[in-house]
Formats: structure tokens, C-alpha cells, sequence
């Protein structure tokens, strides 16, 4: 399985659709990942996996706006697409 480290700045839809499936009331520390990286650094990081690759996304102090941010946006999308009549909604 391939690993990937992954900082904020380089987040994809995908990734933090996982991080907020994974952590829908956001994480702790219990869910924190540390570790020394090539340069002999401390990375801390939160865990995510499909079904190839596992995900380690620095933890940062923006992390969980984002996230939350993330969720709000996709619920506001969802939320506007079940109120338009279903011939707007989605072209087939």
C-alpha cells in the first residue's frame, strides 16, 4: 500500500471528503499520528486510507476550519440541488 504525507496547503476534494467522513466531529489527540521525518523532524498527522494508498495529513492549526469549512460547503450543495426541481438539478 502506498503512503503519501500530505500538507494543508496540498489537501485535494477527495482527501478531505475522507478526512470528514473519517472524523465528522473533528479529531484529538488520540487520533494524532507522530513520527520523524527524512530530515529528522517531528510530523504530527491524522490517518486516512482508500482503498491503495494511506493518507497522512499534517496536522495543523487550520486544519479543522478547513474541514469544517469543507463539510459546510457540501452540505450547502447539497442542500441546493435537493431544492431545485430534478430536471435542474442534474443534467442527464
Amino acid at each position: 500500500m502506498r503512503r503519501a504525507i500530505v500538507d494543508i496547503k496540498k489537501l485535494t476534494p477527495e482527501i478531505l471528503s475522507l478526512l470528514v467522513a473519517r472524523y465528522p466531529d473533528g479529531y484529538d489527540d488520540k487520533h494524532i499520528i507522530s513520527f520523524k521525518n527524512q530530515h529528522n523532524d517531528t510530523i504530527e498527522a491524522v490517518e486516512v486510507k482508500t482503498e491503495d494508498t494511506i493518507y497522512l495529513v499534517k496536522v495543523s492549526s487550520r486544519l479543522a476550519s478547513v474541514m469544517a469549512q469543507f463539510e459546510d460547503d457540501t452540505e450547502d450543495n447539497y442542500d441546493s440541488d435537493a431544492a431545485l426541481p430534478s430536471s435542474e438539478a442534474e443534467p442527464s
